[in-house]
């Protein structure tokens, strides 16, 4: 299947909403603490640990004079009401992946992934460079939030199966957890998508509540234990090639931050996303081979599914294009896509040739 032949003719989009405006809050001078809330569990490999280095970060180039009190998931508020917390005022800031919140507007599922989207590369290269950045800005201040990307998971596998998956018609009535596009794709395939937060991803799937999930990747699904509940892992997938992660601060916080606060907050989460992909990338190979020793089987889907998730893609982006707001920032991303993309045919070919040379030399 050729990817770029669905990233040129597909996107989704819908519904604004309309933002709540707050008064803008005045501060004694001296420290400050923050409350933050996140969608996972403290400790919860590669998502939790993005949140807590950017958290760290601040604290350490400010001298302590700006803190965050992290609450995870389900201690001040549920893990996916976070977005609506820190737009309201109830809380300062958010860590969460944007896609959890396409009630809100399905463009927001373009700054964590899409399917058959960007690459963790392809991601910065838009986000940084090209726009993404400022129409990530756009959107979210239609509720009152300033973003900015704090996380990296890479290429996100299909995820575990208690049951194999020989063609489409598999997909029929399979109750799975997978949010954002790659869920709405699932079910247009037949399947009975499950949003269901990561906190509770292994009970659902170990009592049988749900067939099959997704997560992250080889190494935060080791430390889930997913593997003590189904042995059937599909490890290449559709979903998620590059899934980011966001620090979203209520407008008139980051507003009434100092600037060299403001500076500091994009200068820590910057790094704690380089870390981030780092340790994502650096992790997952050595995580598979300790989960295929202890007995996972790895699958890859027919060529015949991917086809399917192809066709089901290509529909899920398209329907929302008449969105104003959400036809700008596709069509950004898509065309940053085919920019990268093209680079990396030429330049990866080259690599490629001269890799074989010194490989086959003497």
């Amino acid at each position: 299947m050729d990817r770029r032949s669905f990233l040129r003719t597909s996107a989704v989009g819908g519904a604004a909403a309309a933002s709540t405006t707050l008064a803008a809050p005045l501060y004694a001078q001296g420290n400050r603490e923050l409350t933050l809330v996140t969608s996972v569990p403290d400790g919860f490999a590669i998502f939790d640990d993005a949140a807590q280095l950017a958290i760290d970060y601040v604290a350490a180039m400010t001298d302590g004079q700006l803190t965050f009190n992290k609450n995870s998931a389900g201690t001040l508020v549920g893990a996916f009401e976070v977005f609506d917390a820190v737009s309201s005022g109830q809380a300062d800031v958010y860590h969460s992946a944007e896609y959890y919140f396409l009630n809100q507007h399905p463009a927001l599922a373009f700054f964590t992934s899409v399917p058959f989207g960007m690459t963790s590369q392809e991601m910065s290269n838009w986000y940084y460079r090209r726009g993404g950045q400022e129409l990530h800005d756009e959107v979210s201040s239609l509720f009152g939030l300033k973003p900015l990307m704090c996380g990296m998971t890479a290429m996100q596998p299909g995820g575990w199966f208690n049951t194999e998956i020989n063609s489409a018609e598999d997909l029929q009535g399979l109750r799975f957890r997978m949010p954002g596009q790659g869920g709405q794709v699932l079910g247009r395939l037949g399947a009975s998508v499950q949003n269901i937060p990561g906190g509770e991803i292994y009970q659902a799937l170990s009592s049988g509540q749900i067939d099959g999930a997704e997560w992250i990747g080889p190494y935060a699904d080791e430390r889930m234990g997913f593997q003590e509940v189904t042995n059937t892992y599909y490890t290449a997938g559709f979903h998620e090639p590059g899934a980011a992660l966001t620090f979203g601060f209520n407008l008139d916080v980051w507003e009434s931050l100092t600037p060299q606060q403001q500076q500091i907050c994009d200068v820590a989460t910057r790094a704690a996303h380089a870390h981030n992909t780092a340790l994502s990338l650096a992790e997952n190979g050595a995580a598979l081979e300790r989960l295929v020793s202890g007995g996972v089987q790895t699958r890859q889907f027919p060529d015949e599914v991917w086809d399917a998730f192809g066709r089901a893609a290509a529909e899920v982006r398209e329907e929302n294009m008449s969105d104003e707001i959400y036809a700008n920032i596709a069509n950004s991303y898509f065309a940053s896509l085919d920019e990268s993309a093209g680079w990396y045919e030429i330049a990866d070919g080259e690599y490629q040739r001269q890799r074989n040379r010194v490989n086959n030399a003497g």
